[in-house]
């Protein structure tokens, strides 16, 4: 990834003009598909190897090319909110976001601007308002710790009963505008 990183950043001047270099290149070289198995876990290999899975796979190539270009960046896990008036949520979505000193962290959505290309220059440094965001990084250790090893990223309610982990645990996630 550090040479793929370093290829894509190529001649550019500024940090801003390499992430953006990176941006464009996993928005014109993943293709959103949840058909082949493993889409879903952030693997980067794969995602380098397939070219395709979901927002998950999208962003942890993003944030593991510019941080190998030594850009610190983030993995950001939440909703997105319909615009109906209320309704159930269907899963989860995640994007990134990268630090730039002076500028704080900037968000990115390149599986949205994947699905809206008309809003792809939207998309680098903005995101609608229409999302939460319910926790930030990846390998998750609760508190107090699980008994079952770190999570791969934290979004879904996570149950152990005596040390082990309880999986059948029903969730729903509603909205309503209010």
């Amino acid at each position: 990834l550090f040479y793929l990183g370093a290829e894509l950043a190529g001649s550019k001047k500024t940090k801003l003009e390499k992430v953006r270099a990176i941006y464009d290149y996993v928005l014109n070289n993943m293709y959103y598909d949840k058909t082949i198995p493993g889409w879903g876990l952030g693997d980067t290999q794969r995602a380098c190897l397939v070219g395709q899975g979901n927002c998950t796979d999208f962003h942890s190539l993003f944030i593991s090319l510019i941080r190998s270009l030594g850009i610190p960046a983030k993995f950001v896990m939440g909703f997105l909110i319909p615009e109906a008036p209320e309704g159930e949520l269907n899963g989860y979505h995640c994007w990134a976001k990268f630090y730039l000193a002076g500028k704080g962290w900037i968000p990115v959505d390149i599986s949205e601007a994947w699905k809206d290309r008309v809003r792809a220059d939207y998309y680098f440094g903005t995101c609608c308002e229409n999302r939460v965001e319910f926790s930030e990084g990846r390998d998750i250790i609760l508190e107090p710790p699980q008994k079952n090893g770190s999570l791969n990223y934290f979004i879904y309610p996570y149950c152990e009963v005596d040390g082990k982990l309880y999986a059948p645990v029903e969730k729903h996630f509603k909205f309503k505008n209010l």
